[in-house]
């Protein structure tokens, strides 16, 4: 929908324009947080970001809140006995999601509780070393120590079983897919095409780092699939459209009375 608008109105961008777009944005935001799903909402939000932003929205104004992101995590990071205190409400957060920045804070708090995901995640990826214990081999995994072990944390498994050159080998993959979105972007042949690819490419890019970095213990524990790895239905099929997206971006040519429309 944001890639049409801006398309639409691409002749005459105002900042009327960037408004309404995040509007449209924050509709979806809203409601998906009201389900509630933290994890999903931040994805479509910084999905949508990405394509306003690629639309033409001024860099300028993004360093503001770029510094005011870094001024937020080091309060909470300077404050987190306070703010993590079985009696601080958040008010904005659930308590689980309270629980779950908190337990990213300091894992150890709660080691068979709430930090037990993240403790046995870093465990299994340390424990692959370089070369890993091979394929079904993982003592972590098939000891049942990793929880979610087909989908969340999914990645925590394939870095056991197969080490560090497995887990770089993995990430190439997911680069070269990602310098192919990209390339696809900067090669579209229409304002709409360009827009959609770059969002499709980042939407990637999003699922990726958010996996990856929970398990890793960089990010709180969110319900987020590693693309084309973790077990499930519904993220494969719509990943699959995704790079379908792309392709046809990629292989669309606009008629001629398209074209001129364009110029």
């Amino acid at each position: 929908m944001l890639a049409w608008y801006f398309d639409k109105h691409r002749s005459e961008l105002r900042v009327v324009d960037f408004l309404i777009a995040g509007v449209l944005l924050l509709v979806p935001f809203m409601l998906i947080i009201r389900q509630p799903d933290l994890g999903t909402a931040l994805l479509v939000l910084s999905t949508g970001f990405f394509i306003i932003y690629f639309a033409g929205l001024s860099f300028k104004l993004i360093v503001p809140v770029f510094v005011l992101g870094v001024v937020t995590i080091s309060l909470i990071l300077y404050y987190e006995p306070v703010l993590c205190g079985p009696d601080f409400d958040w008010v904005v957060l659930h308590e689980y999601q309270k629980h779950r920045v908190c337990t990213l804070l300091d894992p150890g708090s709660d080691p068979l509780g709430k930090g037990f995901h993240t403790i046995q995640g870093m465990i299994a990826i340390g424990s692959g070393g370089l070369y890993g214990k091979g394929y079904m081999l993982g003592t972590q995994t098939h000891l049942d120590f990793i929880p979610e072990r087909t989908t969340d944390f999914i990645f925590a498994v394939f870095a056991e079983e197969f080490g560090l050159y497995g887990g770089v080998t993995l990430l190439l993959l997911y680069t070269l897919l990602l310098l192919r979105g990209f390339l696809i972007t900067i090669r579209a042949r229409t304002q709409f095409g360009r827009l959609l690819a770059g969002a499709m490419t980042m939407m990637l890019f999003m699922y990726v780092f958010v996996n990856m970095g929970m398990v890793m213990g960089i990010l709180p524990v969110v319900g987020v699939p590693l693309p084309f790895m973790s077990y499930g239905g519904t993220a494969l099929v719509t990943l699959g459209f995704a790079c379908g997206l792309l392709m046809s971006i990629s292989n669309y040519v606009p008629s001629r009375k398209s074209a001129r429309a364009e110029e």
